[in-house]
């Protein structure tokens, strides 16, 4: 049972980050590719950020499974912010991200270091330690929404 479910699951971590991998055949594919690897970390943090703020009762085991794929996920968007992308479908992505894009890359891994340290903190099930990280989480969220997102 134990070799299914590893199986299973570096089955479904190929999946998701072999596109990112990949050379996107269109535009259109990268930035769908993007925004719901966003989407996806969006809403795993916000079930910990609401425990956090108080707006749900803390879930120790729900807290520390939205961390640890909200961090996963957070390594997945940056391969989809290529040459070409910035138009195509529908996106809130400034014309910054490829013009200043050491700026953004500096920006997105200082996110994932946040994110790491969430999922390490929402490991611990101490809602002190969530909530601070949580604050650190969201405010490198909202330094790269406020430079390179419309």
């Amino acid at each position: 049972m134990k070799k299914l479910a590893s199986l299973i699951l570096l089955s479904a971590i190929a999946t998701l980050s072999g596109p990112a991998m990949a050379q996107f055949a269109k535009a259109e594919d990268a930035i769908k590719y993007r925004q719901s690897a966003l989407f996806v970390m969006q809403q795993n943090f916000g079930r910990i950020a609401a425990m956090a703020a108080g707006r749900a009762p803390l879930d120790a085991k729900v807290a520390a499974e939205s961390a640890e794929v909200a961090t996963y996920m957070s390594k997945l968007p940056w391969a989809a912010f290529g040459e070409g992308t910035d138009k195509g479908a529908p996106t809130k992505a400034k014309a910054e991200i490829w013009s200043n894009k050491a700026k953004f890359n500096d920006y997105a891994e200082k996110m994932q270091g946040e994110m790491n340290k969430l999922n390490a903190a929402a490991k611990t099930g101490n809602l002190d330690s969530i909530k601070a990280a949580v604050g650190a989480a969201s405010g490198s969220c909202k330094t790269c929404h406020d430079a390179f997102r419309s």
